[in-house]
């Protein structure tokens, strides 16, 4: 079975690259990490991706251009002048455009696969964007400090608004988008340019 890696430093993200790819290419296993250290830790010869955050990339150059044929980068727009000639991935990519890996190679027996989890199932997006309905300004608002990390009482203090509206706006959101889960609705925030990508 194929295994991918994701590197990046930002957790949220990193589930929500990983619910979509196991949406995009479901026969793949997909491991996270946090730092390069872990990520060599784990023998890294082993992945048949590495999806990594311009900011590791460039700190692991060296490393990651000799693999280029397996690595993308992970951009926000305009691809990082370090990564050029890498294969690089807009964040703000809507799900049902993102391309297929290729498929594993065959094996005369498959082993059998593990069942999922319900943890990482409930990061999974339930409908895809392009079916959601138009969010009101307060909602896009409420959506761009959920992507921040805020919580329910910190985005009410920031809007002036009450905690119960946060909450109204937060469940409205949800089901507008079909998304079940915090970090869902980061991929989403990340992918429709609701929230910045700085820190990726």
């Amino acid at each position: 079975m194929p295994a991918i890696a994701i590197l990046s430093p930002n957790v949220l993200t990193a589930i929500g690259l990983r619910s979509i790819l196991e949406k995009v290419a479901p026969a793949a296993e997909t491991e996270l990490f946090g730092s390069f250290r872990d990520f060599e830790a784990a023998g890294p010869e082993r992945f048949f991706h590495y999806f990594v955050t311009a900011r590791l990339f460039v700190a692991h150059a060296a490393f990651f251009r000799e693999r280029r044929h397996k690595t993308i980068v992970l951009s926000s727009g305009e691809p990082h002048l370090a990564a050029r000639g890498m294969h690089c991935l807009d964040v703000r990519t809507a799900e049902e455009r993102l391309p297929r890996p290729p498929p594993p190679p065959p094996h005369p027996t498959p082993p059998p696969r593990p069942p999922r989890t319900t943890a990482r199932r409930e990061h999974a997006l339930t409908a895809p964007p392009h079916a959601a309905q138009t969010l009101s300004d307060r909602e896009a608002e409420v959506l761009t400090l959920i992507a921040e990390g805020l919580l329910n009482k910190q985005i009410a203090q920031r809007l002036g608004i009450g905690l119960t509206t946060v909450i109204s706006h937060r469940r409205n959101i949800m089901e507008k988008l079909g998304i079940r889960s915090v970090a869902g609705l980061v991929v989403y925030a990340l992918t429709e340019g609701y929230a910045p990508t700085d820190d990726m």
